[in-house]
């Protein structure tokens, strides 16, 4: 979010305080902050772009971006199509916010929206949409500070976010979701045989709401902070120190796996 100072020189007139009472000075400063709005003069700097490829088999998608607010979808088309909008204070600042797409020859499809220089200004920012094939492989989504959406997908995510919350909801496959400040909250989401789902979190907590008790699993559950509450019933170790729970259903395949530092676990059977 771009900052504004807004000054003002106090006067006297009449013997009174005038502009120098803390009250007129509020008042002053929001009605120039209101004149400023009307005139047009906060009015950030955007632009939007919208781009298709077509994805070749087993071609992963990598997606990496620095401050950005990321949607992904999965749909039951073979293409993908990309929706940036960046917002910064100005053009000059919006240069410093590429857009790069890799060539149809790259191993992966590639989309970045990554400052330059290693920079981390919160106000230059992204929005993304993807729309991708529902099994189409997320190899990798990273992201400095923002937050990340997932929907309709199964054919693997890895995710990492350093700042920021990851929601989602009906997935299924290989899912690797790992943010370091920020809650996880993932809804309808099935255990597939030969899959894995991974979810890691240092200072948040994490909810998961699965469609069905799963036959056949293995859950670990572990919180250094927090608590862990589960309709899928655990044996618990948690007299001393760190919680742990976890529990062997059938086969003990596929994985189910939350590790938390600070923060709760909740683990929910029947959706939200």
């Amino acid at each position: 979010m771009a900052h504004y100072t807004l000054r003002m020189n106090g006067f006297r007139a009449g013997g009174r305080a005038g502009w120098r009472s803390p009250g007129l000075r509020r008042v002053a400063a929001l009605s120039a902050v209101v004149f400023a709005v009307a005139s047009g003069r906060l009015e950030a700097e955007t632009d939007r772009l919208v781009r298709s490829f077509t994805l070749r088999p087993d071609q992963p998608i990598v997606v990496d971006a620095t401050v950005a607010e990321i949607t992904i979808q999965g749909w039951d088309r073979s293409d993908v199509t990309v929706e940036i909008v960046r917002t910064a204070p100005s053009r000059e600042l919006l240069a410093r916010l590429p857009i790069v797409f890799s060539d149809d020859a790259s191993p992966a499809l590639r989309v970045g929206v990554v400052q330059l220089e290693d920079g981390k200004d919160p106000r230059l920012r992204a929005t993304l949409t993807l729309s991708v094939p529902r099994r189409a492989r997320l190899e990798r989504i990273r992201i400095f500070e923002g937050r990340l959406s997932l929907s309709q997908l199964s054919g693997g995510i890895h995710a990492v976010i350093n700042r920021g919350p990851i929601r989602a909801s009906r997935l299924d496959g290989s899912i690797r979701l790992e943010t370091t400040i920020g809650a996880i909250d993932l809804n309808h989401v099935s255990l597939s045989p030969g899959g894995l789902l991974r979810l890691r979190t240092f200072n948040g907590s994490v909810r998961l709401a699965l469609d069905e008790r799963p036959v056949n699993a293995r859950i670990l559950a572990l919180t250094l902070n927090g608590r862990i509450t589960s309709d899928i019933p655990l044996e618990r170790k948690d007299q001393f120190g760190p919680r742990f729970a976890g529990a062997i259903l059938g086969t003990g395949e596929p994985l189910l796996s939350i590790d938390v530092v600070t923060g709760d676990i909740r683990i929910d059977v029947g959706g939200r």
